[in-house]
């Protein structure tokens, strides 16, 4: 097994954690974990094919999604205070079974997509469709606003993973433009969280009903 391949499994076994995780704190571990992968992936790409911007998306992620939004994320949940359990439309083993099925499903995808491709590129597939369904999992039945962040930004992972796998790459401008965007994204997030927490007392989302008319 290549060392490309075993990094493509911890990648999509952290977003397998990251389903199962009951509390923020495991829930931002494991983001800050599959950040580092993928990290890792694109530095053995711009080393091996000697791309300078491949180098500099690398180490974007490294500062970014490894050491940054972490950093902002544990912060936000410091000075808020707010409890650490994510609040679950459904719970962890019945999200990871779903997830074992998004990945069945991607498998059965990349095939019909791919019908030509290797078993390593339809894996690298695979595993990129299975990420970005996670993080739309995430984001669908996780009820606080910081775990919806975070499968805003494992999406993000996925696609990235998605444009590596059928296109080897987006362009370099094209990159740092969806770097940028996800970064301020964060940023205003994590501002309407702290107005949340201060109007409502908590982060959870279901809390928003009440405006209703």
């Amino acid at each position: 097994m290549s060392i490309e391949l075993l990094i493509l499994i911890s990648i999509l076994a952290s977003a397998y954690a990251m389903v199962s995780a009951k509390r923020m704190s495991a829930l931002i571990g494991s983001f800050r974990l599959q950040s580092l992968l993928l990290f890792l992936l694109t530095f053995m790409e711009a080393v091996k094919g000697h791309y300078w911007g491949l180098y500099a998306v690398s180490f974007l992620i490294l500062g970014i999604k490894v050491v940054g939004i972490p950093h902002f994320l544990f912060r936000m949940l410091r000075e808020i205070k707010v409890n650490e359990n994510l609040g679950f439309l459904i719970n962890p083993q019945l999200s990871l079974v779903a997830s074992l099925i998004f990945t069945y499903c991607a498998w059965l995808f990349a095939g019909q997509v791919f019908p030509a491709a290797d078993t390593v590129f339809r894996a690298f597939a695979t595993i990129a469709f299975s990420v970005l369904l996670t993080g739309m999992f995430i984001m669908i039945f996780r009820l606080k606003a910081l775990a919806q962040i975070i499968g805003l930004l494992v999406m993000e992972n996925g696609i990235f993973l998605l444009a590596a796998a059928t296109s080897g790459g987006m362009p370099f401008i094209v990159e740092m433009a969806i770097f940028l965007d996800v970064f301020v994204s964060v940023i205003i997030l994590g501002l309407f969280v702290y107005r949340i927490n201060e109007l409502f007392t908590g982060i959870d989302v279901d809390q928003l009903n009440r405006l209703r008319g």
